[in-house]
This record gives structure tokens, sequence and C-alpha cells, in this order.
């Protein structure tokens, strides 16, 4: 079991709060979806003097307690810094402390909204791209010009360093890193578990504009028969013909609905559908490859180093669960 430390002070928002504690704390081993073995010690870390409240809508009425000091966060393998309610918001000299012998130590350091802010206060994120809620990228840059703020994305996975724009972004980077951690299948076991929809990648973009609804009407069934027809040769114009408009239309379509093209969609689909098989199978990457679509297992590790920086059997050799433990 890994500890995640989620620092606490006055005031922070509690929808973040409630973010990473329904996320982490729904994570089990595949196939252990009760509650009774958890992946994840999630330690509430505030000032010893202080009982923090949350900021929510407007009110800081509530108050939470905690569970462990903001010093014993140096020791977590991952902390999570959630968002002050401005950019402008004090910050305690402890918490940058912290953050820089938990960094030093090791630990991954991950960010909500503005907590990128306390970050770069702990000059973590020099030099580093940072992803940053798009109202606040103006005020942001001219703060901490040493960081490259994006505010195109959703959440940015630097490794060691994991940066949010807020919001349901969060939940996203919070199943990301549980899949990182522990797979595919865990992560999606995780979602369904909390009943969420399964997460979004980091670089689709923050502002979607919806389509209205006869659109996304025409759209859900088309994303359910590219669901079901992952390993068959699809070109962008069997995707409109199936869809019945075209090519044009199709693209404008998908971006306003997902934030993405339908090809970069399907690529994406068709990865997470590797690792699925790659996590909780014993087929050959060549079937594999076959089953997800990429046809064969060439084509299979060029995506695999493009998009995720790993190889398919590289990817197995960590994440792999034998049957066994999946029952």
């Amino acid at each position: 079991m890994s500890t995640l430390a989620v620092l606490i002070w006055d005031p922070v928002r509690g929808f973040d709060l409630s973010v990473v504690t329904e996320v982490f704390g729904s994570a089990y081993p595949l196939g252990i979806p009760d509650g009774s073995a958890p992946l994840y010690d999630i330690r509430l870390c505030g000032g010893s003097d202080t009982r923090p409240s949350l900021w929510l809508g407007g009110t800081t009425a509530l108050t939470v307690g905690t569970t462990h000091t903001w010093h014993d966060a140096a020791d977590a393998d991952t902390v999570a810094v959630l968002s002050p309610t401005t950019l402008t918001s004090s910050i305690p000299a402890e918490i940058v402390s912290v953050l820089r012998r938990a960094h030093e130590r090791g630990a991954r350091i991950m960010s909500f909204c503005n907590g990128a802010a306390v970050l770069a206060e702990a000059g973590l994120l020099d030099g580093r791209r940072a992803a940053i809620h798009w109202t606040h990228t103006a005020q942001f840059a001219a703060r901490y010009p040493a960081v490259r703020v994006d505010a195109a994305v959703l959440y940015i996975d630097d490794g060691d360093i994991v940066t949010t724009a807020g919001g349901a972004a969060g939940i996203d980077m919070c199943l990301h890193l549980v899949q990182h951690d522990h797979g595919s299948a865990v992560a999606a076991q995780t979602a369904q578990h909390a009943l969420l929809p399964f997460h979004r990648s980091g670089d689709q973009a923050q502002i979607v504009d919806h389509a209205p609804a006869e659109r996304g009407d025409r759209l859900e069934p088309l994303l359910r028969w590219l669901e079901d027809h992952l390993d068959r040769d699809l070109s962008l114009a069997t995707i409109a013909d199936q869809s019945s408009t075209s090519v044009r239309t199709l693209n404008r379509w998908f971006r306003a609905r997902t934030g993405t093209t339908p090809m970069q969609w399907l690529i994406r689909r068709r990865l997470q559908r590797a690792q699925e098989l790659l996590e909780t199978t014993d087929l050959t990457v060549d079937e594999i490859a076959r089953r997800s679509g990429f046809g064969s297992a060439v084509a299979l590790r060029q995506h695999f180093r493009r998009v995720l920086s790993t190889t398919p059997t590289a990817h197995r050799r960590a994440l792999y669960t034998p049957p066994r433990q999946r029952s």
C-alpha cells in the first residue's frame, strides 16, 4: 500500500478534497472492489493547532478534521496539494518546506488548480510546464515567470510533478495516476466503483464548445459503434460513412463533443484496450495488436512509445495481474 498525504490549510477548496479522497479511496486490487484491501493509505495532513476550513461555493462554514500533521507528509509516496481560493492566498511556510523535503526524497507531488502556485513558491515548477485554469493564466504567468504555464490542457504529468487545471479535470488526473500506478483495468474498476466516467487524457482541451443536443445524440451511437469495432481497419471516411455525414462535419462534431479528432480519439481508445489486454490476459503482443486495431506488433509498439513512452512488453511486466489474483 502506498501513502498519499493530502496537505490541508485554511481555506482550501472542498471539491478538491472530495475528488482526491473519492478516487484514491475507491482504488482496490483488480476483482476486489469491496474496500477490504485499499491500494492507498490516505492521510489528511493539517497544522498542529488548527482545524482548517473548506471553501465551498463562496462559503467557508465547514471545517475538516485531520489525521496527521503537515510534517508527516514529507515521508509519503505521493503528496497532494489542494487549491487555495486564490493565487495570492497566504501559504504557510511549513507547507513550502514540507514540499521541498518530500520532493527531494523522491515523492510524487500533485496539485489542483491554484495549488500549482504553492509548488511554484517551493521552486518545484521552475523551467517546467504546469497546467492552470484558463481564467488564471495571465496572473500566474506574471507572478511565476520561470514556469511555462499551459492553459490549454486538463493536466500535465511530468513524472515527479503532476498539475491539473482544477475542477472536474482533477478527477481525470487522479484516475490517470491510479492507471499509472496499477494499470488500466484497476483504474477502470476504480471509476466504476466511484460511479465516474473513465478519465480523459491530459492533453484534451479545457474549453469544449458543447454541440446542440441533436448532434450529441447522433455522436453517441457512433462512439458505441467505434468501441465495438476497435479491431477493424477504420479510416476517417469509413467512420464518416457510419455516421452518415461528411468528414468535415464529423471532425467538427467530434471536436465539439470530445475536444479531439476522431482518429486521435480512436488511437487513445485502442491504446487503452491494448493496455487492458496486456494487464489481464496472456495473449501475445501480436494478438493484442490485432484485437486492439493496430494490426501488427510493430505498429502497437510505435504508438506505445509515442504516446506512453514505454513498450507493450515493459507495460505488461510492470502491471500484469496473474489470473489467480483477479478472482
